[in-house]
């Protein structure tokens, strides 16, 4: 079995560990090695047009075509982008930051470093705001380019909706990432015309020119190596060989595992580390008993209210999907900005009828669902139940957020676009219970993982890393990416992914011996 050294090894090349790959090579005395699962297209010349154009997600050959169940009985597609920048490679571009109080919620929870205030100065290191940069909580010069459609460059169903909105009495907010910011309008989002800025131009494209970074792609990591209750490395093979052969070794003073909400606990339950049962029952031996591995997934329970419109001329598949958005809190929360209403430009298929839709999102999820294995093949993906709207609270919520998505279909200029609403149906009852029982059935993931290897204190223990994302009780492994997240925070997860990477990487560059480097 060959084994190549490195000093650090960095699995997955997404979000978080794309950045945390720049910031630690930032180091020339480290030599760091980025695995990722998918391809790799270094020159935007030959990358693929479903990675450039920002215009909608891919849903290609570069996912990693994951499926989950997100109520009882219910099984759907889960995409998660399988190529280096992972899902920031494949999404919509929505660049949105939580709200102060989420991280707020970090720090309070034992994770000394994430409450708002810490965490600030990565999101502005990270980000390029090209409308608000001079404002003091904003970055005007990192490698994530954020922009927003002003109104000359609105779809006309996106200037309806904000239209509607204001009718309905919502203020107008021109930067949802304000702090204090609340209302309708455009969608901060990380793009430039259609080219998606994506972890891979905007962190690695800069950083590849460094001697001392290794970007490997097409691996795949079948386990994590140990010696003893160090870790060591990890044991992988080539993304297109068939399970166990090509098998062959890469070792580190220091791995950190980035493969995201999903496959990271994946890898950790193949790798020892996870509930007991768990391990047992896949006849895995166990290198750390963590009951928190694959449990606690928290993510953004969603519908979509889908209309015909009468002009058909109003749908093009060619245009931006999303381009603005409605923050606002429920009736009797507590919870500031707990609810999103996004306006998609389209829905349904090319040669359909002409739809588009109004997307009622929950942002402060009660409710947990988990992650386990059914085997530990390498390709075998994770079994995932969400068990979206089981809490009550939850579900009260998101039907608050419906009804008030229905609004928008009767007033204003949004509701003249509409032949009629195709879903729900509302023959069948529109009433709270009714709605409540529609959330329960029908609702489904805004693709925004997280919590499946949750940061606590040692004391905590569902908490699988400290608070600077070190594995409890394993040395030399880090977790860093949305599996950390404590919970969902009220946005779109890839800035925060962004920002963990920063702060992440920017710890192991400057505090190497915190890391054991």
């Amino acid at each position: 079995m060959r084994e190549d050294h490195f000093d650090v090894l960095i699995i997955g090349a997404g979000s978080a560990g794309s950045a945390i790959a720049a910031r630690v090579s930032e180091d020339p005395n480290l030599n760091v090695c980025l695995l990722e699962a998918g391809p790799d297209y270094p020159l935007l010349t030959n990358t693929p047009d479903d990675l450039i154009n920002s215009h909608n997600n891919s849903y290609t050959a570069h996912d990693w075509g994951f499926e989950y169940e997100p109520t009882q009985g219910r099984r759907d597609r889960f995409p998660r982008g399988r190529v280096v920048g992972g899902s920031s490679a494949v999404n919509t571009t929505i660049a949105l930051r939580g709200m102060p109080e989420d991280y707020d919620d970090w720090a309070q929870e034992g994770n000394a470093g994430w409450n708002w205030a810490s965490v600030l100065p990565a999101f502005k290191r990270l980000e390029r705001d090209l409308d608000f940069g001079h404002e003091d909580y904003h970055g005007d010069s990192g490698p994530i380019t954020i922009r927003r459609y002003p109104k000359d460059e609105l779809e006309p169903q996106h200037q309806a909706f904000l239209d509607s909105a204001d009718a309905l009495g919502y203020p107008y907010c021109p930067d949802a990432n304000d702090p204090k910011g609340y209302g309708a309008g455009p969608q901060p989002m990380n793009k430039l015309g259609r080219l998606r800025i994506s972890a891979a131009v905007g962190y690695l494209a800069p950083a590849r020119i460094r001697p001392n970074l290794t970007v490997r792609a097409d691996t795949s990591v079948r386990r994590l190596l140990f010696k003893g209750a160090r870790c060591t490395g990890a044991e992988i093979q080539p993304s297109a060989a068939a399970d166990g052969e090509q098998v062959s070794a890469i070792g580190a003073r220091l791995v950190i595992l980035s493969a995201g909400a999903l496959m990271s606990p994946t890898v950790l339950l193949r790798s020892g580390i996870g509930p007991q049962d768990q391990l047992s029952h896949l006849g895995v031996e166990t290198v750390r008993q963590a009951p928190g591995v694959g449990q606690n997934l928290s993510d953004h329970p969603a519908l979509g209210v889908v209309c015909e419109v009468r002009d058909p001329l109003l749908i093009d598949f060619d245009r931006p999907i999303i381009q603005t958005i409605l923050r606002y809190t429920a009736e009797g929360s507590d919870k500031r900005n707990d609810l999103q209403i996004e306006q998609i430009s389209f829905a349904g298929r090319s040669g359909g009828p002409p739809l588009f839709m109004l997307a009622p999102v929950l942002e402060y999820q009660y409710g947990r669902g988990q992650l386990t294995l059914s085997d530990t093949g390498t390709f075998t993906a994770p079994v995932l139940q969400n068990r979206f709207c089981e809490d009550l609270r939850d579900a009260s919520r998101l039907a608050s957020c419906m009804r008030d998505t229905l609004a928008f279909t009767r007033v204003g200029a949004l509701a003249d676009m509409i032949e009629q609403v195709t879903f729900p149906d509302l023959s069948r009852g529109s009433s709270v219970a009714d709605l409540q029982q529609l959330c329960r059935k029908f609702s489904g993931s805004g693709y925004h993982p997280c919590g499946t290897a949750k940061m606590g204190p040692s004391d905590d223990p569902m908490a699988v890393v400290d608070a600077m994302g070190r594995c409890h009780g394993v040395e030399q492994l880090v977790v860093a990416d949305a599996s950390i997240m404590p919970s969902v925070p009220r946005a779109n997860t890839n800035l925060t992914c962004f920002m963990i990477g920063e702060q992440i990487g920017e710890w192991v560059r400057t505090q190497p011996t915190a890391y054991g480097l």
